[in-house]
């Protein structure tokens, strides 16, 4: 239940984009306190360690599709300090996904650790990716209001 972000990621079509946007409906509701924000990610992420590694043996299949937790914390990841406008919110989806799907290096060499590591890592390192690209283009925009 917990890897699978309470059974979204048994839905028949793109699961990995279904976890992202279910870290939209927390992020919502949490965006207003970066205190609130950092606990649940840290909590998400802990839960992500303990449970994608069993879940695996499990399913005896390397990240089976069912596990959209690693995308819930990257997502989170992604937007934590972010405004919570609908641009930002839709550029760190559309980014956070480029780099789930497309997973540059060193994301790719991270997806082939065992078990919880290999599984949660290549997204928390994309959310981390996004998270910077999103906080530059912050930066820029209010010091370009000055």
């Amino acid at each position: 239940m917990i890897a699978s972000i309470f059974y979204v990621g048994y839905l028949p079509i793109a699961p990995g984009t279904l976890g992202s946007l279910a870290a939209l409906v927390p992020y919502y509701f949490i965006s207003h306190s970066a205190i609130i924000m950092a606990a649940v990610i840290l909590i998400v992420v802990v839960l992500g360690f303990i449970t994608a590694g069993k879940v695996e043996k499990m399913f005896g299949e390397k990240d089976p599709g069912e596990i959209i937790i690693d995308e819930f914390s990257g997502m989170l990841i992604s937007l934590y300090r972010i405004p919570p406008t609908m641009g930002y919110v839709v550029a760190g989806f559309i980014l956070f996904r480029f780099f789930d799907i497309v997973k540059p290096r060193p994301i790719r060499d991270l997806e082939k650790l065992n078990g919880s590591l290999g599984v949660m890592s290549d997204d928390i390192i994309a959310g981390v990716y996004v998270n910077m690209i999103l906080q530059l283009f912050y930066m820029f925009s209010i010091l370009s209001r000055h």
